[in-house]
């Protein structure tokens, strides 16, 4: 019998060094093993990553379990209900993947700006006089003195707000209730109805959690108000975007381009509208799977603090930090 169940690869953590610490035993397993139920009735802890399948409750029942602990900020996987109802305490590491966030949001909303991966596919096609000249025509710009838009201003909207306003952009942002309106006036973050933020735009980025009230936040009436220049990042979480009507705009051209790291469905289907968008719509599209949040920096944060938090319950018998219900 181990002390902590581990559902992702003993090499995730080696890799970055951060192996788990040895004051207590575990043991790794995959969400399909035939003896997950059973080693996690016996555990006093398991350790999650955030971003997979949804976990049957039925996995719960039954188990001495201490803490659920997951190695990142995202709880879409468990069944709150479930877990409050068994009294199992689940833990994640908030912020942990702050930095990483920022620089991607950063990255790519700059790449779209200045259309590197479109030049990129036209110098490959033999077009690189003619889309060089294109590119000079359009009068490209970089992110100095435009107006960046935060959805979310959270704990991970102020770090990338941070991080714009960083490489010389303004700020604004929507959220109905901000739980950190000082770090707003301390950027300069304007508020804005999200009708106007996204007219007055020159990039959208969105960092909210999915919700009932999220879902489709952002659909064909709201793509419909950004600047044909615009762009917009998506690394919050999957379904706050319509997918169909981001597709239709960047095939019409209505807005500038699109960075999408979160799908509805992951991985994303073969008849997701994303991978089937038509002509010069491709070129306005940068699409990563789900690693946003993910370097070698922040994963082995993310390792370590979730292995202190084990060692908290499990050796030391002491309550969970960042416990989340």
């Amino acid at each position: 019998m181990a002390d902590v169940v581990v559902l992702r690869p003993q090499a995730d953590f080696t890799r970055v060094n951060a192996p788990a610490p040895s004051s207590f035993s575990t043991v790794y397993r995959a969400p399909a093993d035939a003896t997950l139920a059973a080693d996690i009735r016996q555990a006093r802890a398991l350790v999650i990553p955030a971003v997979g399948p949804k976990l049957d409750a039925a996995l719960f029942e039954g188990s001495a379990l201490k803490l659920v602990q997951v190695t990142g900020a995202g709880l879409d996987r468990l069944d709150r209900a479930a877990m409050e109802r068994l009294g199992i305490p689940v833990a994640n590491v908030p912020g942990g993947s702050n930095a990483a966030l920022a620089e991607y949001a950063v990255t790519c909303a700059a790449t779209l700006l200045r259309r590197f991966g479109w030049s990129h596919a036209e110098i490959l096609k033999g077009n690189y006089a003619a889309y060089r000249s294109r590119m000079l025509a359009d009068n490209l710009g970089g992110l100095e003195g435009l107006l960046v838009g935060i959805v979310g201003f959270g704990t991970i909207g102020v770090a990338v707000a941070r991080a714009f306003k960083n490489a010389g952009a303004r700020l604004c942002y929507y959220d109905p209730a901000p739980p950190r309106p000082e770090e707003a006036t301390a950027l300069g973050a304007q508020a804005l109805p999200l009708d106007a933020l996204l007219a007055a735009a020159d990039v959208v980025s969105l960092h909210v959690p999915l919700i009932p009230a999220t879902r489709n936040l952002i659909g064909t009436a709201q793509l419909a108000l950004m600047k044909p220049d615009a762009v917009l990042v998506q690394a919050a979480r999957g379904g706050i975007v319509d997918e169909a009507a981001l597709a239709a705009a960047l095939e019409g051209g209505t807005i500038g381009g699109a960075a999408v790291d979160v799908y509805t469905t992951e991985p994303p289907t073969p008849d997701n509208p994303l991978l089937n968008i038509k002509g010069e719509g491709v070129n306005r599209l940068l699409l990563t799977p789900h690693i946003a949040g993910v370097t070698r920096q922040s994963a082995a944060f993310l390792f370590r603090s979730s292995w202190e938090n084990v060692e908290r319950v499990v050796v030391r018998g002491e309550a969970p930090l960042n416990r989340a219900y």
